[in-house]
């Protein structure tokens, strides 16, 4: 009887002490506010992190409030778009702020602290790596054929205006990602074992194919290019590279000591895909096959 007396006060009281919570602000605004018991697991008198789900917070936090940094880029008419810087929730700092919370009840208050996330090309180093052209290929599409076209025009989106830096490996199927009718890519004729079909994103292979002439015109190291398994009309016999997202990948590598940059473009029925670089890049062109007329 005196024991349930007991357990029933120490209930009533714990019901009367207000948990311990904490303001998560951004920029001075309320964003969430936090209970320290619903991160905690084990004896409540003894405070143990949940860090599974403090994890799960900090990912929401990042999900919420993290800004990817956009490259500078060129525009149709060679006019630099600056770059763009991002955010990203600085782990450390908000970690250290919340243990200070959760073992020490020191601060009502957390602002989610954010770092700058800097981009990879910035309008400096793309203004320069745009002063020579290394290398060019152009080859033609019947632009009557919509589906196919729009595959390859969403290719060419994908990789125009990339940088390539000194050291670094160039994967077409990286780069141009995963072919999906949610990214407006349509079926359209692809050669599979040598025989004609219809897959998502028919017609791409023309344009890693003509980048890969480019890249081979400029001397650049070709990683891994595959051939298709019969002869494209749009290329001279055996200067294809096809790709598939389950397959076969066209990579090239930039051992040079300056920074590659691609320029991609289609006008009326032309694939233009041109390299450019620094003055005082030292590259070894080559010359390639012309393409069919």
């Amino acid at each position: 009887m005196g024991l349930s007396w007991l357990f029933s006060l120490l209930l009533m009281i714990q019901q009367v002490i207000p948990q311990a919570s904490v303001q998560l602000t951004r920029e001075g605004k309320p964003y969430s506010n936090i209970i320290r018991e619903e991160f905690s697991v084990g004896d409540p008198n003894y405070f143990i992190m949940n860090t599974e789900k403090y994890d799960q917070l900090v990912r929401e936090l990042e999900k919420q409030f993290s800004v990817s940094p956009k490259n500078a880029k060129l525009d149709q008419h060679g006019n630099i778009i600056p770059e763009e810087l991002g955010l990203s929730v600085n782990r450390q700092a908000f970690t250290e702020n919340f243990y200070s919370f959760f073992f020490e009840q020191s601060t009502s208050s957390i602002e989610i602290p954010m770092y700058p996330v800097y981009p990879k090309v910035d309008s400096e180093l793309l203004s320069d790596v745009r002063s020579i052209r290394i290398g060019r290929y152009i080859t033609s599409f019947n632009p009557r054929n919509k589906k196919r076209s729009t595959n390859i025009k969403l290719a060419v989106e994908a990789i125009n205006n990339y940088v390539i830096f000194p050291g670094e490996t160039f994967s077409f199927n990286k780069v141009v990602g995963k072919r999906t009718s949610e990214k407006g890519y349509e079926k359209a004729k692809v050669i599979v074992r040598g025989e004609y079909a219809e897959d998502i994103g028919g017609g791409i292979c023309q344009v890693s194919s003509t980048l890969f002439n480019a890249v081979d015109s400029a001397g650049l190291k070709i990683v891994q290019r595959f051939s298709h398994s019969r002869h494209v009309p749009y290329i001279p016999p055996g200067r294809d590279a096809t790709v598939s997202w389950y397959g076969p990948d066209f990579e090239f590598k930039n051992m040079y000591n300056q920074p590659i940059l691609i320029q991609a473009r289609t006008l009326g029925n032309l694939l233009v895909i041109k390299l450019y670089s620094s003055e005082v890049i030292e590259y070894q062109p080559k010359k390639i096959p012309f393409p069919p007329l």
